[in-house]
């Protein structure tokens, strides 16, 4: 959802956090500011726990896409049948994102760890006449506007847990861990 889209009343959103690495940052940033704006949030991972979690940080719905490999077609049928009106990609699964939109709707691609290709049915893509959009960084004026809504709604960042600055090595492996969802934070006086 780049800095332009106007937030509509009900829109979907469906943040695929397949990749378990993005649990730290990207999805759940993702998922609390699809609920800034008021969306209709809905979660994937292959972690009930981690998705037990995010309903804990305001997601609607949860659905684990290895109990449920057509997570597409659970998004269409919790949308009333349209389908998300956005889906924030952070693995790069595109024809996932793209069965999973509704006619007209956006991907925002932000993730490659599925791999530095993906295979798209162009066909399913025109037929939903859906917007792809690749988000890296982006402007020092998103930057900005990302910043002050962050500020005006006191937006905090979901933390997992502070570790000690004595544990330095086990902050760095848990993430590879990849049990973890938000930041892993080292902490100089001891955890809180």
């Amino acid at each position: 959802m780049g800095a332009e889209t106007k937030r509509q009343r009900g829109a979907d959103t469906a943040a695929h956090a397949g990749g378990e690495m993005f649990w730290d940052c990207v999805s759940i940033f993702a998922l609390q500011f699809a609920r800034l704006l008021g969306a209709f949030v809905i979660v994937t991972s292959s972690s009930d726990e981690k998705l037990a979690r995010a309903k804990q940080l305001g997601a609607d719905v949860g659905i684990n896409y290895k109990t449920t490999p057509a997570w597409p077609n659970a998004v269409v049928q919790l949308s009333g049948g349209r389908g998300a009106d956005h889906v924030i990609d952070t693995v790069g699964g595109l024809s996932e994102a793209i069965a999973a939109i509704r006619v007209g709707g956006s991907v925002a691609f932000v993730g490659l760890l599925a791999g530095m290709s993906a295979e798209v049915d162009l066909v399913t893509l025109m037929g939903k006449s859906a917007r792809v959009r690749a988000v890296d960084v982006g402007s020092r004026a998103m930057f900005g506007a990302m910043n002050r809504a962050i500020q005006c709604h006191r937006m905090r960042p979901a933390v997992d847990r502070v570790i000690t600055f004595s544990e330095a090595a086990d902050a760095l492996r848990h993430p590879s861990e990849a049990k973890h969802v938000g930041k892993v934070c080292l902490g100089m006086d001891g955890p809180s």
